[in-house]
């Protein structure tokens, strides 16, 4: 199961809306005789992959998969049916899938077929692998990680607004390994405009590009920069807000980019919840955000961060550098969103902390 999991990885942010699946088929000697994952764009699924490459060595085979296999006929016939006519014996699954078209259905078909079934094995493992598609199904909206880059002193960038580079090569290689495996990558408006990133992911050969998601609630976004020059490339979705100008809406449009309405909140700023919301009925399940302060903050105060991503750098930019994070506006503690230290880790002279967000009991 382990090897299963690991397999499963190489689909994270590549299979989108699917989850992504590893599958690891061994024969009644215990040798393994087919292995697979979720192929990018979500087909073929994993145990299709497997049982291609086991044939009929996988006939009285055990099968571990880190998702109950699916029970729905869509574009290919489901994947338990597929289980059951290649003759296993045995099934073991990390976890149920809680997509209303399998839901146990998946385990059930095989159970009626004769199969035996086991659940429960790596179950942790594989739900953190898979929180983002967990987490759309159950909460409506996908997983949110923030990272951020700042000096010592968390700062971004000096008084004069100069940002690049403020971490070394191996941080930044290391983000582009961040996007790769994220469904798409998100930035507020500020920074669409202040930097003309391109938001790719670069050097790694990725068979499919996150989607470029900038939030930007009057659209006030130049047209000559690589965002508008790539829009018919690699996908870019424009979240704003009620009142952007038609005008800016047709230009946008007409670039090749998919524009997204959402509701603001009282005083004019975007409602981040309901923007997560919309961004999890499109079928994203992983987002990294990479700022800015702007919209880092507010994705704060709506809870919606689930991991957040600290790289500190060697160097100290002083009170009048422009802060990572917008004010917040809290004014307990108690208040104050709290998170879990679970990796740490160095790449050169910049630390990276990863925290996941501690829920309070019985949310999250």
């Amino acid at each position: 199961m382990r090897h299963a999991l690991a397999l499963a990885a190489r689909g994270l942010g590549q299979v989108w809306p699917n989850p992504a699946v590893g599958c690891v088929i061994t024969d009644g000697a215990g040798r393994v005789v087919g292995r697979g994952h979720t192929q990018p764009g979500g087909r073929p699924h994993a145990e299709t992959v497997a049982l291609a490459q086991a044939g009929e060595a996988a006939r009285g085979g055990t099968v571990h998969v880190t998702l109950e296999p699916c029970a729905h006929h869509g574009r290919t016939p489901p994947c338990a049916e597929a289980l059951a006519k290649a003759g296993v014996v045995r099934v073991i699954s990390a976890l149920e899938d809680p997509d209303p078209r399998v839901a146990g259905q998946g385990h059930a078909h095989l159970r009626a077929a004769g199969i035996r079934v086991e659940t429960g094995l790596c179950a942790d493992q594989a739900a953190a692998l898979n929180k983002g598609f967990l987490m759309r199904l159950r909460a409506g909206r996908p997983m949110l990680t923030l990272k951020l880059a700042a000096s010592l002193d968390g700062r971004i960038a000096t008084a004069s607004g100069e940002s690049r580079w403020i971490t070394g090569a191996g941080a930044r290689r290391h983000v582009h390994m961040m996007r790769a495996r994220h469904d798409a990558v998100m930035v507020g408006g500020g920074t669409a405009r202040a930097d003309d990133p391109m938001l790719t992911v670069r050097g790694l050969g990725i068979a499919r590009q996150p989607v470029r998601v900038v939030v930007s609630r009057m659209l006030d976004l130049p047209v000559s920069g690589r965002l508008a020059a790539s829009a018919g490339e690699v996908p870019l979705w424009l979240c704003h807000g009620p009142g952007a100008p038609d005008e800016s809406c047709r230009i946008w449009e007409s670039l090749g980019a998919r524009l997204i309405a959402v509701p603001a909140l009282p005083g004019g700023m975007l409602d981040m919840a309901a923007l997560m919301q919309v961004l999890g009925k499109a079928g994203l399940t992983r987002i990294l955000c990479e700022g800015g302060g702007g919209l880092a903050a507010s994705l704060l105060r709506a809870d919606a961060v689930d991991d957040l991503v600290v790289f500190s750098a060697g160097v100290v930019l002083g009170g009048d550098g422009l802060a990572a994070l917008a004010p917040l506006g809290f004014s307990r503690l108690a208040a104050a969103p709290r998170f879990r230290l679970v990796d740490m880790r160095a790449f050169g002279n910049d630390v990276m902390h990863r925290w996941e967000r501690e829920w309070p009991e019985n949310e999250g």
